[in-house]
């Protein structure tokens, strides 16, 4: 399985001949290395609805015949502008053919704004995401603060990567993802959700070395590790 962070919140994951993107914003991302243009996805994956979540979700699924998995109210949003999707919802797990995806708690809101018509859209509840393939579990948190149910997460999952936010503000803070990260207990840990707006500034890189044991890793936009 191949991972890489695309700058914000996204993550690529190939698998088994499948590529699938966890919450793409694209356009208005000073941080990604992609363009909607060149981004091929099978299957989408969205914590929650927020607009630097959802990002270029229509346009990419539209373009590719992607199917979207995302929480039920979510899904049924996107559903109605055209999108092929899945609904799921926090505790539930889906064995799909490209994998198991199992959404859980996230702490933070959720809903899609549309500027245009000065209009806030709920989006239900946010979700953080385990998936599991080819007999590896990768752990995205979404967007969340620190609680402590991130142990039972970490004690009931063998957790070969997680991705957790570092960014403050908006969720959990380096000192609080420090926390996570031991909680999870993942054999990797990749600091996201930093630096793409200036309210969450963060140093990444000293992140990561404060992990304990040497798990963080500070990917750069376009950076593949293999697990």
């Amino acid at each position: 399985m191949k991972l890489s962070f695309h700058g914000h919140s996204v993550v690529k994951i190939e698998t088994n001949g499948t590529n699938i993107y966890i919450d793409p914003f694209i356009t208005g991302n000073g941080m990604t290395d992609l363009t909607s243009d060149n981004t091929k996805a099978d299957v989408i994956l969205l914590t929650h609805g927020h607009n630097d979540h959802v990002g270029d979700t229509v346009e990419i699924a539209k373009k590719n015949d992607a199917l979207v998995v995302a929480p039920f109210e979510l899904a049924t949003y996107l559903g109605w502008k055209g999108v092929n999707t899945h609904p799921m919802h926090i505790g539930g797990a889906h064995e799909f053919a490209f994998g198991k995806v199992k959404y859980t708690q996230a702490f933070h809101g959720s809903s899609y704004t549309e500027e245009e018509n000065q209009r806030i859209i709920y989006t239900g509840m946010p979700g953080g995401i385990l998936f599991s393939s080819e007999g590896k579990t990768i752990y995205h948190a979404g967007d969340t603060a620190l609680f402590s149910d991130l142990k039972l997460i970490g004690e009931y999952n063998d957790i070969d990567v997680a991705f957790l936010p570092i960014g403050d503000n908006f969720t959990m803070g380096p000192r609080d993802a420090l926390i996570a990260a031991e909680w999870v207990n993942a054999k990797k840990v990749v600091p996201i959700h930093y630096n793409t707006f200036p309210v969450i500034e963060q140093d990444a890189v000293k992140f990561a070395r404060e992990v304990k044991s040497g798990k963080g890793i500070a990917l750069q936009a376009g950076e593949q590790i293999t697990i």
